[in-house]
C-alpha cells in the first residue's frame, strides 16, 4: 500500500538572482515609472516578486506532489482536478498573480513583461501542472484581446483574465499531429451568422476541468471552400457553455471530453481529447468576425509565440528548483572521505559538495539555469522596450530592432530552455544518487514533468526549422546581423578583461563560427541541397543558443566582477557575485567550445541518416 502524499512545499527559488537580472544587468529601472509602466517602480517589483514567492510556497507548492499522485479523472463526462486545485485557483485570482501583466482596461496591473516572467517562473516552478490551467487561459485571452471584435473583447477578456472562465488552444488532431494544415475540423455557416463546428482535437492541455464555470476553446477549423493547408484555417471561439451577450451562461455547447491522457508527468494537468459537435449542436464564431476568415494561423501565432516563451520558462523554472534542492542535499548529505585523505579508511565522512564531480554537476546546473533565465529576461526586456517605445511614439527603426531580437530569440528560449531544463533535472537526480530516483525527494517528479517541454507548443525540431527557415532571413537577415553585431561589440569592449578576457575571446570565436554556419545554411538553400537543412537545424539552434547563453552569462559576470570591488567584508553579495563569475567561466570553458565543434560537423555535410536504407535500421 503506497504512502499518502503530504502537502509539503519543496519549491525553492533564488530571488537575489532575479533582482540582479532586473536591476543590475538588464536595467529594467530605465522603463519603470514611464508609459506604459507608470504605476511600477523598483519597490513595487521587489514587493510583488517576494510576495508571490511566499504565496507559491504556501498555496500551490504544497499541491505539486499531491497533483502528481492523484492526477485528474472523469466523472459524469467532466474532468475533476486533484484535491486542493479548485481552492488554489480561487486564491490565485484573488491574489492577482494572473492579472499582473494584463492591461488596466481589463482589470490588470499592466506590469512589464520582465516582471510577468518572474511571476510566472515562481508559479510554474512551484507547480507546473496547476499553473498550466491559468497559462492557457491567459494565452487565449490575449488572442481575443488582440484580434477579437470589440464585443468579443468585452464579453470574454474580463472573465478570462479574471479566472471566472478558463481557456484553451485547440490545434492538434489525430490525423494531423504537428502537420496543422492537415486539420479536418470543419465549420459550416448557419443562417444566424454563427458556425457549426465538428471535429476532434487531441492533446488539449487544460481541455476540461472544474476550476472555472466555463471554458472558452479557441479552435482551428476549416470553412467549406477554404484553401487547403494552413492558409485555409480560421480560428473560432467555441465556449464549453454557450454565452449570452451579457455574460450569463446558457446551454451546453456540444463539447465533450473523449478521454484524458495518462502521462509520464504533469499529471495534475488534464490533457484531453475533445469532441466538437458530435450531436450537431456545437456553435462557434470566428475570432474578429467574418472579415477574419482564413487568418487562424496568424492569430494563433500570437498565442503560440507567448506559449513558446512560457515553455522555455517552464524548463528553467523547474530546473532551477531541481538544482537548488540538489544543492541543499549536497550540503547536508555526508558520504565518503575527502580526496585528500583517500587512502585513510578512518578519515571523517564529508558532505558530498566537497567531492569534485558533485561540484562539477552543481556548477553545470547553475550555469545552465542562470544563463537560460538571463536569455529569457533579455528577450522580455526587448519586448518591454517595444511596448514602451510604441506607447510613447518612439523611433520605428529602434522598435523594429527590438522586435526583431524578440522574434529571433523565441525559438532559442523555447527549445534550448526546454531541452536543458530536462537535462538539468536529470543531473539533479544524479547528484542525489539513488535517493534522487525515489519519491522521497522532488527531483524525480521534476524530471518527469520536464520531459514534455521539448515536445509541446511545437517540438524542438519545429523550433529549429522556424529559426533556420524563417527567423534567420527575417528583415533580409538584419535581425541575425544585429544579434551578432551586439555580441561583437561586447567582445571588443571586454576581450582584455583581467579575469574574463580569455572567455570573452572564446565568445568572439564562437560568434564567427555561428555566422559561418548560417552562411552554410544559406548556401544549402540556394544550391538546392535542402535535405541538409532539417538534418542540421537542431545543431544550429543549439550552437546559437549556447552562443547567446554564454554572452548573457559573461555580460552578467563583467557586471558582477566590477560590483564585488569595495564590498564590506562579510557581505553576502561577495559570494553572490563570485558565483556569477564562476558560472560564466564554467560555461565558457566547458560548453561554449562546442559551438566551433558543431560548426565543423556541419562542414562535413554528413548524410548518413539519409543514405541508410530503411531496412538497415533493424532486422526485426
Amino acid at each position: 500500500m503506497s504512502k499518502p502524499i503530504s502537502a509539503i512545499n519543496r519549491y525553492k527559488a533564488d530571488l537575489r538572482e532575479l533582482f540582479f537580472l532586473a536591476f543590475e544587468q538588464f536595467g529594467l529601472t530605465e522603463l519603470l515609472g514611464k508609459a506604459p509602466f507608470d504605476a511600477w517602480g523598483e519597490e513595487e517589483v521587489r514587493q510583488s516578486v517576494s510576495e508571490c514567492y511566499r504565496w507559491v510556497r504556501e498555496v500551490s507548492g504544497p499541491l505539486n506532489a499531491i497533483g502528481d499522485a492523484e492526477g485528474c479523472r472523469i466523472e459524469g463526462g467532466a474532468v475533476l482536478t486533484p484535491k486542493g486545485f479548485k481552492d488554489a485557483w480561487k486564491k490565485l485570482y484573488e491574489a492577482g498573480w494572473k492579472s499582473i501583466g494584463v492591461s488596466p482596461e481589463f482589470g490588470g496591473a499592466g506590469a512589464p513583461k520582465c516582471v510577468v516572467l518572474f511571476i510566472e517562473e515562481l508559479l510554474c516552478g512551484a507547480n507546473t501542472a496547476f499553473t498550466m490551467y491559468s497559462g492557457l487561459t491567459y494565452g487565449a485571452s490575449e488572442v481575443i484581446e488582440s484580434f477579437g471584435t470589440e464585443e468579443q473583447k468585452h464579453l470574454y477578456c474580463p472573465r478570462m483574465f479574471g479566472g471566472q472562465w478558463g481557456g484553451t488552444m485547440c490545434l492538434t488532431e489525430p490525423s494531423a499531429g504537428s502537420d496543422v494544415g492537415a486539420a479536418r475540423t470543419s465549420a459550416t455557416l448557419n443562417p444566424d451568422g454563427t458556425y457549426s463546428i465538428k471535429g476532434t482535437k487531441i492533446y488539449i492541455s487544460a481541455g476540461d476541468h472544474d476550476l472555472a464555470e466555463n471554458i472558452v476553446h479557441l479552435v482551428l477549423a476549416r470553412v467549406e471552400g477554404a484553401p487547403a493547408g494552413t492558409k485555409g484555417l480560421t480560428l473560432f471561439i467555441v465556449p464549453k457553455v454557450r454565452t449570452n451577450k451579457d455574460g450569463t451562461l446558457g446551454t451546453a455547447n456540444d463539447v465533450t471530453v473523449g478521454s484524458i491522457e495518462h502521462k509520464m508527468g504533469i499529471n495534475g494537468s488534464a490533457t484531453c481529447v475533445l469532441n466538437f459537435g458530435e450531436n450537431g449542436a456545437c456553435i462557434g464564431v470566428p475570432v474578429g468576425g467574418d472579415t477574419k476568415l482564413n487568418q487562424g494561423m496568424s492569430q494563433m501565432f500570437k498565442m503560440m509565440n507567448g506559449a513558446r516563451i512560457a515553455v522555455g520558462m517552464q524548463g528553467y523554472s523547474v530546473a532551477s528548483s531541481a538544482y537548488l534542492n540538489a544543492l541543499e542535499y549536497a550540503k547536508e548529505r555526508k558520504q565518503g572521505a575527502s580526496i585528500t585523505h583517500w587512502k585513510d579508511a578512518t578519515a571523517p565522512r564529508v558532505s558530498i559538495i566537497e567531492h569534485a564531480d558533485v561540484r562539477r554537476m552543481l556548477l553545470d546546473m547553475k550555469s545552465r539555469v542562470e544563463g537560460i533565465r538571463a536569455l529569457a529576461v533579455k528577450l522580455a526586456r526587448h519586448q518591454d522596450t517595444v511596448d514602451a517605445l510604441t506607447a510613447t511614439g518612439g523611433d520605428d527603426k529602434v522598435i523594429a530592432y527590438h522586435q526583431g531580437q524578440v522574434d529571433l530569440l523565441v525559438p532559442l528560449v523555447k527549445a534550448y530552455g526546454s531541452d536543458q531544463g530536462f537535462r538539468v533535472c536529470e543531473t539533479a537526480i544524479q547528484t542525489y544518487g539513488g535517493a534522487g530516483y525515489t519519491r522521497d525527494y522532488p527531483v524525480e517528479q521534476y524530471c518527469r514533468d520536464a520531459k514534455i517541454f521539448s515536445i509541446y507548443e511545437g517540438t524542438n525540431h519545429i523550433q529549429a526549422m522556424d529559426l533556420v527557415g524563417r527567423k534567420l532571413g527575417q528583415a533580409g537577415g538584419a535581425n541575425l546581423q544585429a544579434f551578432l553585431g551586439d555580441v561583437g561589440k561586447f567582445v571588443a569592449k571586454n576581450s582584455e578583461h583581467p579575469a574574463l578576457g580569455a572567455a570573452v575571446k572564446s565568445l568572439g570565436e564562437a560568434a564567427q563560427a555561428t555566422f559561418a554556419a548560417s552562411m552554410k545554411l544559406l548556401m544549402w538553400f540556394q544550391s538546392g541541397n535542402l535535405a541538409l537543412v532539417p538534418l542540421t537545424a537542431n545543431r544550429f539552434l543549439e550552437m546559437m543558443s549556447e552562443l547567446a547563453v554564454a554572452w548573457v552569462l559573461l555580460d552578467g559576470a563583467v557586471i558582477a566582477d566590477a560590483k564585488k570591488t569595495g564590498l564590506a567584508e562579510g557581505s553576502p553579495d561577495i559570494a553572490f557575485y563570485a558565483g556569477k563569475v564562476h558560472a560564466a567561466l564554467f560555461f565558457a570553458r566547458n560548453v561554449l567550445p562546442g559551438v566551433e565543434h558543431k560548426a565543423k560537423l556541419m562542414d562535413l555535410e554528413d548524410k548518413t541518416p539519409l543514405d541508410i536504407p530503411d531496412a538497415a535500421f533493424a532486422t526485426v
